[in-house]
């Protein structure tokens, strides 16, 4: 296997000119710079990221920290930050740990005090988390996926506008019973995307002249659990309502399950409506607002990088999303 001593013998440098020229870690000429990726580039030679740290002060590593990965959405920004970091030359150390977990103590104690990464992307921390005074003190260039935190450049959604947007689609279309499945169930801790989407629609119910009928059956945000709790309220037919707005796809999928097997026709007798865009959306033919997950893990990864870079990133950056109009949803029968 070919070391530093060759490429530098092939290029025809000393071995500190040509360790510069391949890590960055000082002055070289661009002629000098290019024999140099040159000779390495035909002996098949790749710099450790020990020898470029030590040049640089840099890992070329990012941090990457989820509550799980077994979610849609968690997988598909996983796959976005690593699908940006590759062509920069970064690696990626993906850090699992779920809120109140073991592994969370470890990976703030332990694992990110040592600041082996040169940034952070973190999704999905809430706002008054303890965490985020731990993450603050990490003292790297950080970047939040989801929530606002405070002075951390976030990339995130409106939750309240785009929740407003479904709940006065249902309303367009002559909807009057509209309930809320999905809020956060009273023995789990507080989700804020969750009741920022709660808030929007008690405000397009409460504008639209609709506060009588607001209601909100809890779950957490799966299908199992969606279509257990839809499969108790949906069963009792004087009470219920002929619009759903689910707090996230995955609970729209659950309630549209229970409604099937309790001979509930969708969209005839009941329309549903979901947020996020899942891979599953398009099979149900569910009408939601979709966002864009991979992408938001390119975009978080590359802001990310060019923080690192020494380059300014706005505080707020807005997620892109689109409301998608399928089967799911129609005028009620009366209508």
């Amino acid at each position: 296997m070919s070391g530093i001593a060759d490429v530098a013998r092939l290029a025809g440098v000393s071995k500190s000119t040509a360790s510069r020229a391949l890590t960055g870690g000082g002055y070289v000429s661009d002629g000098t710079r290019r024999r140099v990726t040159d000779a390495a580039a035909s002996l098949g030679y790749v710099p450790t990221t020990s020898a470029v740290s030590l040049a640089t002060g840099r890992t070329r590593t990012i941090a990457l920290i989820v509550p799980k990965v077994n979610r849609w959405y968690f997988g598909a920004i996983v796959e976005g930050v690593e699908r940006s970091l590759i062509p920069h030359g970064y690696d990626l150390t993906l850090y699992v740990a779920e809120p109140g977990s073991r592994d969370r103590e470890s990976l703030y104690s332990t694992y990110l005090a040592r600041k082996r990464f040169d940034g952070i992307i973190a999704v999905a921390l809430e706002p008054d988390d303890s965490d985020l005074e731990r993450l603050v003190a990490i003292d790297k260039p950080t970047v939040s996926i989801g929530n606002a935190l405070g002075d951390i450049a976030t990339l995130g959604l409106d939750n309240v506008a785009i929740t407003r947007i479904i709940t006065e689609h249902l309303i367009t279309l002559g909807h009057t019973d509209i309930a809320f499945v999905g809020s956060t169930p009273p023995t789990d801790a507080p989700a804020r995307d969750v009741d920022e989407r709660s808030i929007g629609y008690r405000n397009a119910m409460n504008d639209n002249g609709l506060a009588v009928r607001i209601r909100a059956v809890p779950s957490t945000l799966t299908i199992t659990d969606a279509y257990a709790a839809a499969a108790s309220f949906l069963a009792d037919a004087a009470n219920r309502p002929t619009g759903i707005v689910a707090a996230c796809d995955e609970v729209a999928i659950g309630v549209m399950i229970a409604a099937r097997r309790l001979g509930i026709s969708v969209p005839t007798q009941l329309s549903v409506v979901g947020i996020d865009g899942h891979d599953y959306a398009e099979m149900f033919a569910l009408t939601t607002i979709e966002q864009y997950p991979r992408d938001q893990g390119t975009a978080a990864a590359g802001l990310l990088i060019s923080m690192i870079e020494g380059v300014a990133a706005p505080l707020r950056t807005p997620a892109a999303t689109r409301l998608v109009v399928r089967a799911s949803t129609a005028p009620p029968r009366s209508v």
